[in-house]
This record gives structure tokens, sequence and C-alpha cells, in this order.
């Protein structure tokens, strides 16, 4: 799921002034109650289309994941839309107008075809108002639905079935570059509306499965009394996603945290998420002093390769193959 896809949100406006436009062209290649018959069907059914389309294109949110979901909610709370469910209401309201204008069609069809031309072009303009009345009416659902748009479209292209590790720690602490570092692809930047809040996410390849590398500039480089309820609610849909924790720790002090600062973070974070947590030293070139899982630095290459290798190990997955059931 990438909301990046979806389309522009028309306004009310400019809705009705295309199904308005097109119906006079269909009107004019016919005469009597057929032209008014031709206005009324290509106008209902260009609003009711469009309408339809702006609730359509939209996933259902039943089914996008709990990562999704929840980052979802988080980035539209902190908006004037409100969350996931404020959005839903939006969407219901749409093709609650989209079927009114089928309903209009159909009432007015009958009317229309029973009637002399000149109660027949009455008819059509009262029709016609009707439409307009209707698709005006959700405006503000339409203003809040494209709002919703434009705050989700940055969410990173995070795969949920591809294994993730993310990345955590202090800031300076050479997360960034171990993860630029061992991805080939320039890392894919999101940031959010909410806050400064970024997510980066890098990707490479190992025995023919691609594995995600998420850093979270943001959120998990501070202690959790210091996160807003947004962020805090980001990082509760992070944990639907990581297969693995790589934290990452300074024992120089060129980070300008403490290294007890560091070790109540890395607490904090083994206390949200239920996989493993790897410990990991960088900058090891200058200090080593501090207990890990495993010692690095970035900057020479000296054990990048091997913290790698046991994230993915810790990962653990396991690929089906073609011929297992």
């Amino acid at each position: 799921m990438h909301f990046e896809d979806l389309p522009t949100t028309p306004r009310s406006e400019e809705l009705v002034d295309k199904a308005f436009s097109r119906a006079a062209r269909a009107g004019r290649a016919k005469t009597g109650k057929e032209a008014q018959e031709s206005m009324l069907q290509t106008a209902a059914n260009i609003l009711s289309d469009n309408l339809g389309n702006v609730v359509t294109s939209w996933p259902d949110f039943d089914t996008v994941g709990d990562f999704y979901y929840e980052f979802a909610d988080a980035t539209l709370s902190d908006t004037d839309v409100g969350g996931v469910n404020r959005l839903r209401e939006h969407l219901s309201e749409v093709m609650w107008a989209s079927r009114q204008t089928d309903d209009i069609r159909g009432e007015y069809h009958g009317r229309i075809r029973t009637a002399d031309t000149g109660t027949a072009r009455k008819l059509r303009k009262q029709a016609f108002a009707r439409l307009a009345d209707v698709t005006e009416q959700v405006e503000p659902d339409l203003l809040a639905i494209g709002a919703a748009r434009d705050a989700l479209k940055t969410l990173p292209d995070i795969r949920e079935d591809e294994p993730a590790i993310v990345v955590a720690g202090y800031p300076n602490v050479g997360k960034s570059s171990f993860v630029n570092r061992v991805t080939n692809a320039r890392n894919e930047t999101a940031a959010y509306p909410y806050t400064t809040t970024r997510i980066d996410v890098g990707h490479l390849e190992r025995n023919h499965v691609r594995y995600q590398l998420i850093d979270t500039p943001g959120l998990l480089d501070r202690p959790a009394e210091e996160r807003n309820a947004i962020e805090s609610q980001a990082v509760s849909a992070l944990t639907h996603l990581a297969d693995a924790v790589l934290f990452v720790l300074d024992a120089s002090g060129e980070c300008g945290y403490p290294i007890g600062a560091q070790s109540d973070l890395l607490a904090d974070v083994e206390a949200t998420f239920e996989v493993p947590v790897l410990v990991v030293c960088n900058k090891s070139d200058c200090s080593t002093d501090v207990e890990a899982d495993h010692y690095m630095s970035v900057e020479t290459g000296e054990g990048v390769e091997a913290v790698l290798a046991a994230a993915i190990e810790a990962v653990g997955h396991e690929p089906e193959l073609p011929f297992e059931s």
C-alpha cells in the first residue's frame, strides 16, 4: 500500500461544472424531450461516477495492515481530518452523495419521459439544481479527503511482507550512516506534517530476500516521555512492522549524549518491541567502553558486515520456496 498513488480530490464546484458542461454538449446533439433526458443522464452519471471514484480510490483500512493503519491514524490525528475514523465518515458522506445523484436521475428520468417538451425542460432544470445541491453539501467532506490525501502521500513505501530491521538510538550515534553504508539505493525519506519526524528507508538483498532498514529520526532517538501522543502512536505502528531492532550506542561521547542516557533509551526500546534487540557499539575505533552485542566503526567499515549479518540472522526470515506447501 502506498498512499502516494491516490488521485487528487476534486472540489464540488469543479465536479458540477464538468457535469453540466458535458450535459450541455450532449443536449445539443438531440431535440425535444430526448435532449432533456440526455442532459440529465450525462450530468448525473458524471457526478455519480466521480463522487464514487473519490471513495473507491482509497484502500479499505480494514485490510491495509496494522502498520499502515496506525501510521495513517497517527498522521491524520494531528490534522483537521482527525484520524482514520473521521476520514471514513467523510468518505461515507461522499458515497451517500454519489448514490443520491443516482436516485435523482431515476426520479426525474421517468417524469421527463411522460412530460411534454416544455415541462421536461423545467424538470431537467429542477434535477440539475438538486444534483448541484447534493454535490455542494459534501464540499467539506471533499476538502477533508483531499487534506488526508496530501498528509498521507508522504508515507514511504514500506512493505509489510518484507522483513524489516528498525534502527534506533540517540542522534549522531551513526544510525543513518550505517543504513546508508549497507544499502545500495538512495534512501527513501518521508517527513510527516505533525512533527519534524521522518522515516528513512533503505533496502538491501541477501540470498534473494529483500530487507528493509528503517531509521526513525525524531521517534526512537529520545525517551518515551518526550514524545507527544501522535509520535507515540507512530512508535506503536512501528512495533507491528519490526522483525528486529538494531540499537546503536556511542561510547566515545562524540554524539553529545552520556552513555547512561543512551542505556535508558535502550531499556525503553527493549520494553516497547517484542522482537530481538541487538545492541551495537559504533565508533569502536574511538571507544568500546560499553557492553554491547557487537562493535563496529561505520567510518572505517570495521565490523559493519558482521553487524548486518547478525541483524539478518536475528530476523530469522525463511522465505517459502515455490515447491513448498
